[in-house]
């Protein structure tokens, strides 16, 4: 099973990852504010990740890593 993680000191909440992903399982959690005060990614099934991490590529700040 692919896992993905977040950096959330690194993420800018800018929502480019949530475009990319093909599974539409990542989204900008309003619930939370990282210390520079932006919204984080996170990923709502981690079940159905599968480890393509388009999500980690189109990063502007290599806050995302995936592995399978």
């Amino acid at each position: 099973m692919a896992k993905m993680t977040v950096d959330h000191g690194l993420c800018k909440g800018c929502g480019l990852c949530v475009t990319v992903c093909p599974k539409k399982i990542v989204l900008l959690d309003k619930s939370i504010l990282n210390i520079k005060g932006y919204h984080p990614a996170v990923v709502s099934d981690m079940e159905s990740c599968i480890g393509c991490a388009m999500c980690a590529v189109i990063c502007p700040d290599c806050a995302i890593t995936v592995e399978k």
